[in-house]
């Protein structure tokens, strides 16, 4: 996280998902954004023709943090235990490790996550795992979002 003082942030919630098939296969992600405590929301999703699920996950939060103009207390919601199981336990022993996950093999996706590693730097981010296809309302609208990213991908469009 930055030095900037947490309690001056402004606050907001990030929704996340991905979806992909095949894996590989065409893939989508979507995120919606949420200033809190206005409420204001900002939403997008997208799509890659060949892809995998990990990596349309930890797209979702990419491009959600990539849209944040300034250091942000962001409460981070996603049905994927990989993306919260590496940002908030796997990270930084993977970077002392010099990326290298257990008996030296490679981490995958290794691209993605140095880049989730320099938003941390900016970001003060606190993960929330839910259960995905269980009724959670920002959970269901991504997942419709990025199925819909992961069609249009398989279409070319």
């Amino acid at each position: 996280m930055n030095d900037s003082n947490p309690d001056s942030m402004p606050e907001a919630a990030l929704f996340t998902d991905g979806a992909c098939s095949g894996n590989p296969g065409p893939g989508g992600w979507a995120y919606i954004l949420r200033s809190l405590p206005e409420g204001e929301e900002e939403v997008q999703y997208g799509g890659d023709p060949a892809t995998t699920n990990n990596r349309m996950e930890l797209m979702a939060v990419i491009e959600g943090l990539r849209s944040l103009s300034e250091p942000t207390r962001l409460t981070l919601y996603s049905d994927s235990q990989y993306v919260l199981k590496g940002l908030s336990e796997w990270m930084d022993g993977w970077k002392r490790r010099g990326w290298k996950r257990p008996r030296n093999q490679p981490v995958l996706n290794v691209e993605l996550w140095q880049e989730l590693d320099k938003s941390r730097e900016i970001h003060d981010i606190t993960t929330h795992w839910v259960r995905g296809h269980n009724d959670h309302p920002e959970n269901e609208r991504c997942d419709r979002m990025a199925v819909q990213a992961r069609d249009e991908a398989a279409r070319g469009g």
